[in-house]
């Protein structure tokens, strides 16, 4: 049973092959770069970041029964983060491949593994219904399975009084299930907050600009705290009771933006579960995103750096 002050994430845990190449790849050709293999999955990240930013989190998924699976859920766990999982015989642990050109971007290839399976008979009732609040995100919901168990799952917690955000997870995944069709599924969802970054904003409006696209955002969801991340550019939020306003990013070089949207995610739940301030939850997040888009994967390990900047986040948004 989880605390009911604690954030809930269901959907994907993955194993990150992250790769950098140091020149073009080639056909045939061969070259040098940096890899790195970690624990992954938009959802697991987001319980990690909520989890390194105090607020106690919980992930519900499925790996397989492998050493990918092993090592997935032993990184989570070492975060401190909770785990209800379920083990698969048919299916391996999902993998995701994020290919990093030399300005940082990423590019990925997920593989369709457990996490893709997930089924209504999996879902653990007692944690969904003692949680504060569940995230999902869209990969969770561009196929069935797993759509029905996520589906399920935010009519289990909402109805036990929870809160519900979305993250969209990938404009070229909506463009392939078509607009209209994600549409559909989303209208259904009675999400709190929605998290789009510029592209899935793009891809859900058709609408080209940022201020166009949170102005069909908001009459479309007109409940909903919309977040829309802009990557440099920073955030805008808007939402039934928090006017329009925009929080500027950090100056941090861009190494690898694996991940980040995640980060901030975490982040920002965190603040705003905490203390419901849309403007102090963006000002810890950007700081979160702006350190994890300066490092090399999702879940780089804490530094002195990230403890100073949650240190100075907390003393401003912490009561006096």
């Amino acid at each position: 049973m989880t605390d009911r002050t604690s954030l809930v994430s269901l959907g994907d845990l993955a194993w990150d092959v992250l790769a950098k190449p140091d020149t073009m790849l080639l056909p045939g050709g061969d070259t040098t770069g940096r890899m790195e293999l970690s624990g992954g999955g938009s959802a697991a990240n987001v319980a990690v970041w909520a989890q390194r930013c105090a607020y106690p989190s919980t992930f519900i998924g499925k790996i397989g029964r492998d050493r990918f699976g092993e090592l997935a859920t032993a990184e989570l766990q070492a975060e401190g983060v909770h785990t209800a999982l379920t083990l698969s015989d048919q299916h391996p642990t999902g993998v995701i491949l994020a290919l990093i050109d030399r300005r940082g971007q990423r590019a990925m290839l997920t593989g369709q593994g457990a996490d893709w399976e997930l089924l209504p008979g999996d879902l653990p009732l007692d944690v969904l219904r003692g949680a504060r609040h569940l995230h999902l995100t869209a990969w969770s919901l561009f196929r069935d399975p797993p759509r029905a168990a996520a589906l399920q799952a935010a009519h289990a917690a909402t109805t036990a009084g929870a809160t519900l955000s979305l993250d969209p997870g990938s404009f070229q995944m909506i463009q392939q299930l078509g607009r209209e069709s994600f549409l559909k599924i989303v209208d259904d969802v009675p999400f709190d907050v929605i998290f789009p970054n510029d592209d899935e904003a793009r891809a859900m409006s058709g609408e080209r600009h940022p201020d166009a696209a949170m102005g069909w955002l908001r009459e479309r969801y007109p409940h909903a705290l919309v977040v829309l991340k802009m990557d440099e550019d920073g955030v805008m939020i808007e939402g039934p009771d928090c006017p329009r306003l925009q929080v500027a990013a950090t100056r941090d070089p861009l190494i690898d933006a694996t991940g980040a949207g995640d980060a901030f995610g975490g982040a920002f739940l965190a603040g705003w579960l905490r203390h419901g301030d849309p403007r102090r939850a963006a000002h810890l997040a950007v700081q979160v995103g702006g350190w994890v888009v300066s490092r090399f994967g999702a879940r780089a390990p804490a530094d002195d750096d990230l403890r100073a900047r949650l240190a100075r986040a907390a003393s401003v948004q912490e009561p006096a």
